[in-house]
């Protein structure tokens, strides 16, 4: 155990400086690269899907919350530790990712503008609502530094991606021609981003955590991600929707991905000083995770539904 603490303070003070690499460098690279490789015109278009966007917001911003609220009036009759039960709570209020929900929209082929532009409007909104929602839910009284978070936000997402569409416009011959490995590149990015992000859950020597409740947490956190996903994939696909099977995709992954790169800094801002602060965190550090190994396992899936999709439509042509 000690090896093991010692081994994630190495990650988090050694040579790949989280704190820096990951806050700053890992999400700008992902938007950059997100930037470099898509077509301006696509993203153009996505700014005009209102509907889309509008529901994805509602969703992880509304619905969301409410459920995992109503959730937890049930959970709370049981013996499971109720400051990760509480954890649980903060997760729904946290807005999307920047970077997991792009990625796996990406890799299935689905609607990636649209999964950008939601991933970026999604975290400026949570600036303002992720603090609301705590103070509504869980109570606190904290001063939220509004002007340094949308700051941050700023400069790591929608510079890199501005600064990828620039490049994009100098170097599309280039691009097309050699077809760089796009994907590949944001998924080793991603990679750190985990890794990282295993090696803070673990550095607090002073976290006390039930086994057992840890363990139900977990499964909480699949089965919610699971229900949630099943849940926008009924909705988005059902007749007279309005939306497409790449739209399906970009609504399954950001209205139900939660950002851990927002969240956790949000959460030691709002929480300062709060003794029970490292439990309420655990459930976040564990639904990051959780959410990009679920994707990443129905992603196979996800793409021969849209290939089967498309290939219906061809032949009712």
């Amino acid at each position: 155990m000690v090896a093991g603490v010692n081994n994630a303070l190495l990650c988090l003070s050694g040579p790949l400086r989280p704190e820096i690499t990951v806050a700053y460098v890992a999400v700008s690279l992902i938007f950059f690269n997100s930037g470099l490789s898509l077509k301006t015109e696509e993203l153009t278009s996505a700014l005009l899907h209102v509907r889309l966007h509008l529901f994805v917001q509602s969703f992880t911003l509304v619905f969301f919350p409410l459920a995992v609220w109503m959730l937890l009036r049930v959970l709370e009759l049981t013996a499971i530790d109720q400051w990760l039960l509480r954890g649980l709570q903060t997760v729904s209020c946290m807005p999307p990712p920047v970077s997991s929900a792009v990625i796996l929209t990406k890799a299935v082929g689905g609607n990636e503008a649209a999964a950008i532009f939601n991933s970026a409007f999604g975290s400026f909104l949570g600036i303002v609502v992720t603090p609301v929602l705590l103070l509504l839910f869980l109570g606190s009284s904290s001063s939220v530094p509004f002007s340094s978070i949308f700051s941050q936000l700023f400069m790591t997402v929608v510079v890199p991606l501005v600064l990828g569409q620039v490049c994009r416009g100098f170097l599309r011959e280039l691009l097309e021609r050699r077809k760089p490995p796009f994907g590949a590149v944001s998924s080793c990015v991603l990679l750190m981003i985990i890794y990282t992000t295993f090696c803070d859950t673990f550095s607090n020597p002073n976290i006390e955590l039930d086994p057992t409740s840890l363990l139900l947490v977990i499964l909480i956190i699949f089965s919610i991600q699971i229900s949630f996903m099943l849940l926008t994939f009924a909705f988005s696909t059902r007749s007279g929707s309005g939306f497409s099977p790449a739209d399906t995709v970009a609504i399954m992954f950001c209205s139900t991905h939660k950002s851990l790169t927002l969240g956790i800094p949000m959460l030691k801002i709002v929480f300062e000083g709060y003794e029970h602060l490292s439990l309420i965190s655990v459930p976040l550090l564990i639904y990051h995770p959780a959410q990009i190994l679920l994707g990443s396992i129905l992603v196979p899936s996800i793409r021969g539904w849209m290939t089967s999709r498309h290939k219906s439509v061809l032949l009712l042509r």
